[in-house]
């Protein structure tokens, strides 16, 4: 029913299909973070945000970004967009824990959680990250918007995750691991990054 894998750190390590069918699972070993790896990626996103912000300065567009997403989180749909009312649902699910499968707040998988906010939205989509990504508008995803979907793929399966803005993102990875945000500065997700697409008028 499912052809989303468990998404994971590469190498990849794929499990063969359940039943011939692909799975919502995309399996790999996470190499151990280094605390001077993570300095790095810390200064380098920082210097790359701030730009030529005087130091000390929180940039001011992480600023609004960061207002927006507390806006969102807040559940206000007064002035919003159906994205970003996916966006705020989405990111009051935050630490909803993984289930294989699920739909519900009791759990979810990565295409679940789509079709679920999606339909609190008052949007119907389909099921699978396959079907998500067929039905959906391609578009640039330099130009994603919040709420669009976001598509990795890791062979032989799809991942599927809500953008939320600012290279931001929400999902549900694997799992072990519940309803969370990441960021396509990660280059594990950003090499993995195959399409876009929008379920949602504008």
């Amino acid at each position: 029913m499912h052809d989303d894998r468990q998404f994971r750190r590469a190498p990849v390590d794929l499990a063969p299909a359940v039943g011939g069918r692909t799975t919502d699972r995309i399996r790999g070993d996470r190499p151990a973070v280094k605390p001077l790896a993570v300095l790095t990626l810390v200064l380098a996103c920082g210097l790359t945000a701030c730009g030529s912000a005087p130091v000390g300065d929180y940039p001011a567009s992480e600023a609004r970004f960061d207002r927006a997403v507390s806006g969102l989180q807040a559940g206000s749909s007064q002035g919003h967009s159906v994205g970003e009312s996916v966006a705020g649902i989405a990111l009051r699910l935050k630490g909803v824990p993984y289930v294989y499968g699920g739909t519900t707040p009791a759990g979810f998988d990565c295409s679940g959680l789509v079709h679920y906010v999606y339909a609190q939205a008052g949007v119907q989509v389909p099921r699978t990250a396959r079907a998500q990504m067929e039905a959906a508008t391609k578009i640039n995803p330099d130009h994603a918007q919040p709420g669009d979907l976001l598509f990795f793929h890791t062979k032989p399966g799809w991942h599927v995750a809500i953008y939320l803005g600012r290279d931001k993102f929400i999902h549900a990875p694997w799992p072990g691991i519940p309803v969370s945000t990441a960021s396509l500065r990660d280059d594990f997700y950003r090499e993995r990054l195959k399409a876009a697409g929008r379920l949602t008028p504008g």
